[in-house]
């Protein structure tokens, strides 16, 4: 705990110090000092001694350890100066003074168990806690964990959530990133994969083929980033972890396309950083309000984009978080604000027969991100238009999918590719993507770009002409899948 405290202390903007819990099921708030805690800062908004049933909301009660810094002792002076009665002189109600009217600046460090005054304690409290605990481990000896993310395709706006625009994107169940996570005497960030981390091969030619088709970078790293921005996390937010250690492993049938430009289209990386950190959450026991959801897109992007250097945005990890179909706003003013956008999960009953084809090589997949960003930074007034364009189609889609009206949601996907071929060029583009395209339409089908590049999204209506286009991608070299949305109320292991 000291070790945790003194971390949290050198992270945190100088202040004050409150060590506090979350209630168990049958300890009333009457009984202990209740702390409100900012989720962003964890300043400690307010502070009740002992509040009456129903005056907060709050279950985080205070464990009475506090650390004072030296220029504060002198508040006690003026403290005791106007509360003489006994009973108002309490530590308790100290710090609700200190807190609530004289807004000093008081931080909070979460522990990651239960608490119990000394002297409200017996041997039978520790008899029965004794027991309890053994009997749990002999019931349930360190059961694994795991968590799955799934990928996702994006169905309007993409690519300005890295501009400040809006998209719409989904979460579908064809494709999966699965983490397990097993308590260990050691700490194991990662047993090696056996197709994404080889170490084996047949021959050097075998070591050649796999390397031109797979690439260098397995998912190891992922985890191995994904586990030391949570104890960077946690330790920032004042959250005090168990001293437990842990064995991860990974699987994914993500395609794992690979090429000069970009890592891949379906986002294997982001799920797997997802996955890990569900397993992460759950080991530990942090909840939605010490890491909520908005947060958590945040941090799967900071550990790829800080840690790993790979150029991403958050689109991809907020769908990942949230699940299901969802609309997302990252308009300038909301991330300058809050520093994430607005996100609002959406019906998914009855939509129509997504698609998805991608390149079984994607060698000429093309440069897809290009110079935009640049050209963006800069002003460029194509493409800031663009942006706005694509934002304003993301919003025509989202009413045209509240109406099921599928034939306007069509024609919007194919706005959003032209509009992104318009300022991406063919050349950046690529041939194989192009030819998807192409054939696509050949069929009457609405397409576009659902990620990076190496793949199509579409929406094809007419079954019979489905059957016929499915064929006619099959036989050009492509993987050809009907979409199964992921719906978050029908998830079973997660």
């Amino acid at each position: 705990l000291l070790c945790s405290i003194l971390s949290f202390e050198t992270n945190i903007t100088p202040g004050e110090l409150i060590i506090y819990y979350e209630l168990e099921e049958g300890e009333r708030s009457s009984s202990r000092g209740i702390v409100e805690v900012c989720p962003e800062t964890h300043r400690i908004t307010r502070f009740l001694e002992k509040p009456e049933e129903g005056r907060t909301a709050s279950r985080l009660a205070s464990v009475v350890f506090y650390c004072l810094r030296r220029d504060t002792l002198s508040c006690m002076s003026n403290f005791l100066s106007l509360y003489t009665r006994a009973t108002e002189r309490t530590f308790g109600l100290f710090w609700e003074w200190l807190i609530n009217e004289k807004k000093l600046d008081v931080f909070g460090m979460k522990l990651p168990t239960g608490f119990q005054l000394i002297g409200q304690v017996g041997l039978s409290d520790y008899t029965k806690w004794l027991t309890h605990y053994s009997t749990k481990k002999q019931d349930n000896p360190a059961q694994p964990i795991t968590c799955r993310s799934y990928a996702r395709v994006g169905l309007m706006g993409n690519p300005s959530d890295g501009f400040n625009g809006k998209t719409i994107a989904m979460t579908i169940s064809n494709f999966w990133a699965e983490v397990t996570l097993v308590e260990s005497q050691t700490l194991v960030t990662g047993l090696p994969h056996p197709l994404n981390d080889p170490t084996e091969f047949g021959s050097l030619q075998d070591l050649f083929c796999i390397s031109r088709r797979e690439g260098y970078l397995g998912g190891l790293r992922l985890l191995q980033a994904t586990c030391k921005k949570f104890y960077q996390f946690c330790s920032k937010r004042g959250i005090a972890l168990t001293k437990q250690n842990f064995t991860l492993k990974y699987d994914t049938n993500i395609p794992r396309q690979v090429n000069k430009y970009f890592p891949l289209s379906l986002y294997h990386h982001s799920a797997i950083v997802s996955a890990t950190l569900k397993c992460l959450m759950k080991f530990y026991n942090i909840t939605d309000n010490d890491l909520p959801k908005s947060i958590r897109a945040n941090f799967i992007l900071s550990v790829e984009t800080d840690e790993l250097f790979i150029t991403a945005g958050l689109q991809d990890r907020v769908v990942q978080v949230y699940e299901g179909l969802v609309y997302m706003d990252f308009s300038k003013k909301l991330m300058d604000e809050q520093g994430y956008g607005n996100y609002a999960s959406m019906d998914m009953s009855d939509l129509p027969p997504f698609w998805l084809a991608y390149l079984s090589d994607p060698s000429d997949s093309g440069r897809i991100h290009s110079n935009i960003r640049q050209r963006w930074l800069s002003g460029e007034p194509v493409v800031v238009e663009a942006m706005k364009t694509f934002a304003e189609l993301t919003d025509q889609a989202r009413s045209a999918i509240k109406d099921r009206d599928w034939t306007r949601l069509a024609q919007l996907m194919d706005q959003n590719f032209e509009l992104r071929r318009s300022i991406y060029t063919d050349d950046c583009l690529g041939p194989g993507n192009l030819r998807m395209v192409q054939l696509a339409r050949q069929f009457g089908s609405a397409v576009k770009l659902p990620g990076s590049g190496g793949a199509v999204v579409g929406l094809c209506p007419d079954q019979a002409r489905l059957v016929e286009m499915r064929q006619a991608f099959q036989e050009a070299g492509c993987v050809f899948c009907v979409i199964s949305p992921y719906i978050p109320s029908a998830r079973g292991q997660n």
